[in-house]
This record gives structure tokens, C-alpha cells and sequence, in this order.
């Protein structure tokens, strides 16, 4: 997959993403200070979310469309979502600051003039929502668009996850991601279930990732250990600006701490790889070898009195011990000398 110039693979760094979604709070002048303060805490991306109330809901007052246990709950759809919608008409500024600071920007649509807006404004890539995963026609259009689709997987059982997929390759569209997401805000850290995030990438044979809900860094991080390569956190400039999904957000101090740490998180991975490097070598200095623990006279018999495996390890391998014993000396040893194969009779000459 690659997004504008970034590639995403399994050898990839991983993507982070800042989810702005509603924590501009209506104001642009904020948005744009989060753009910025998003690049300075380390991220790669800058996401929007591009509908409008009447684009994703209707408005009704019906018991169908009131919230209920949630952290929104009193509000119906279309309250919550024209109190969080960023305004269309900030989209060209907002796309344009984040180029201006060397963050990708993209979008998640949720109907056809959304996907109209971001084609328009020539979006490298396009997420699918969690709640979005079972609207075929959407995922089939925005995968039509022949660019990268990133879907969470939040409210999917298998047979949605299998016909978001089916739909993307069967317009042609084979540069997918699935990220593990847990659908709840802010979302119970043992619910993240991030054996997941390895499963996705097996069973479906898609780079995979996280959108995360939780409190703090620790699911980011172990997401990074199985093997996510793109991650995305919702972020504020500050939670006392307020707004739906301020709560569950990092502000710029905890996504920079979650950007370092997942970074080293990704450098202690590192490799399969069984050579030592120069000072793994070094250490072998200290492991245990064959050493003289007595003054030895030549002739004399090897005991496990007189000979020991002990740190450090320029004598004989503790390999040898068993079938040295026995053994006569071929030569005087001291205290403290270390033992090598000439100085044991079998072995002399």
C-alpha cells in the first residue's frame, strides 16, 4: 500500500494517524492549531471525517434514533452529529495546512457527495468507519477510486469483514487494510483484544492495524508488537475545548509519549536474527568456561574439585566437563588458568 509518498508494508514503519474527527469543536482556528500541533507530536497523518447530519442520519426523534448507553446518551443522531460535523467548506484549508506541514491528509466519507468532496480535493486514501463496514454501495465507490482503503472493524462479525473485502476486489481494488477497533468510547482496555490485530493480517492476507478507543498508550504499543502497521488515535489540542469525542482523545503531551513509544516499541522488535553483534560478542566474555580452581601437577587427575565451569568464558566449553573428568593433566596447571584441550592427556598432541 502506499499513501502519497509513504509506503505501508510488513518491513514499514508504522503509520500513525491523528484522528480529528469532531475536536475542532467548530471553531477553524482550532483545527488548523491542531494540524500543527499534530505534526509536532510525531504523527504521519492528519484524518477527517466528512458528512454532514442530514448525510449519515435524518432528523428524528423516533426511540430508533436516541442514543442510549453511550457517553452521548440524551442527544438523538442528528444532535450528535451537527454538533461534530466539520464543515465542508474548511476541507480545502484544512487539506492545505496539513501539506503545508508534511502531514497526509485524508478522510472518512459516509455517503457519495462526501466521496464527491474528497475526489474534488484529490484524498490519497479513504477509511471506512466502524459503523460504515456494512454499507456495500459506499465501500464499492470509494473503492472505485482505485486508492488505498483503510476499514475498522469495530461492529464487524466475519461475514461483514469478508463483504467489505469482497466489495473492494471486486472493483478492481486490492490496496485494503483492516484495522481491530473496539467500538466504545472510551473503549475498556480488556476489551482490545490485539491478538486480533496479527489474526486480520493472516486470515485475510491484509496489512492490518488499530483504530484505538482506549485510554493511553498500552494498546498502541502492543498492537505494534503483533504486527500493526498503521495506527490511529483521535487528538486534541486540549480536552477542555470540549466537544463529543474529547474524552477518549490524546491530547499533544500523550501522543507524543504514544508516538515514542510505540517507536520504540517497533526498534525493540527488531528481527529474526541469531548472529551477535560486536558487543554481544564482547559479552561473551563473561560467560561460564572450564577453569584450574586448585593447583594442578601434571599426571594429576581431573576431579570436580580441581576443575570448575565459571565466569568468564576464555577457558574450555562447559561442553567438555563431564568427559574431561577423569582425565590426567598433560601439564602443570595453576589456580586460576584456564583449561584448553592440549593440557588433557586424550587430547595431547
Amino acid at each position: 500500500m502506499k499513501i502519497k509518498d509513504r509506503y505501508i508494508n510488513q518491513n514499514s514503519p508504522v503509520f500513525i494517524i491523528a484522528e480529528l474527527s469532531a475536536n475542532h469543536n467548530g471553531s477553524i482556528e482550532v483545527a488548523l492549531e491542531t494540524i500543527k500541533a499534530a505534526k509536532r507530536a510525531g504523527a504521519d497523518c492528519i484524518k477527517l471525517q466528512t458528512y454532514r447530519a442530514d448525510t449519515i442520519t435524518i432528523d428524528s426523534k423516533k426511540d430508533d434514533f436516541l442514543i442510549k448507553g453511550t457517553i452521548w446518551d440524551g442527544k438523538n443522531l442528528y444532535e450528535l452529529y451537527e454538533e461534530a460535523y466539520t464543515p465542508w467548506e474548511w476541507h480545502e484549508t484544512l487539506f492545505q495546512a496539513a501539506e503545508d506541514e508534511g502531514l497526509i491528509c485524508f478522510s472518512s466519507p459516509f455517503d457519495p457527495t462526501s466521496v464527491e468532496l474528497l475526489e474534488h480535493l484529490n484524498a490519497p486514501a479513504y477509511k471506512i468507519a466502524s459503523f460504515e463496514i456494512t454499507d456495500i454501495p459506499l465501500i464499492e465507490l470509494v473503492a472505485s477510486k482505485g486508492k488505498p482503503v483503510i476499514i475498522s472493524t469495530g461492529i464487524a462479525e466475519e461475514a461483514d469483514i469478508e463483504l467489505a473485502l469482497d466489495a473492494c476486489r471486486r472493483m478492481g481494488n486490492h490496496d485494503i487494510a483492516l484495522l481491530k477497533c473496539t467500538s466504545s468510547y472510551p473503549a475498556p482496555i480488556e476489551e482490545a483484544n490485539m491478538i486480533m490485530v496479527k489474526d486480520l493480517a493472516e486470515r485475510y492476507g491484509v496489512i492490518s492495524g488499530l483504530s484505538d478507543h482506549t485510554i493511553g498508550s498500552t494498546v498502541p504499543v502492543v498492537a505494534t508488537c503483533f504486527g500493526a502497521k498503521i495506527i490511529e488515535k483521535h487528538f486534541i489540542l486540549d480536552r477542555a475545548i470540549g466537544g463529543p469525542d474529547a474524552s477518549f482523545s490524546m491530547n499533544e503531551a500523550e501522543f507524543t509519549a504514544m508516538v515514542k513509544a510505540v517507536r520504540e516499541a517497533e526498534a525493540a522488535i527488531g528481527v529474526v536474527d541469531y548472529t551477535l553483534t560486536e558487543k554481544q560478542r564482547q559479552g561473551r566474555d563473561f560467560c561460564r568456561s572450564l577453569y584450574a580452581v586448585q593447583d594442578i601437577k601434571a599426571g594429576e587427575v581431573f576431579t570436580t574439585e580441581n576443575i570448575k565451569s565459571v565466569r568468564p568464558g576464555f577457558g574450555l566449553h562447559p561442553k567438555y566437563y563431564r568427559e574431561i573428568l577423569g582425565k590426567t593433566a598433560s601439564t602443570a596447571l595453576e589456580k586460576g588458568d584456564r583449561l584448553e584441550l592440549r593440557f588433557i592427556s586424550k587430547y595431547d598432541g
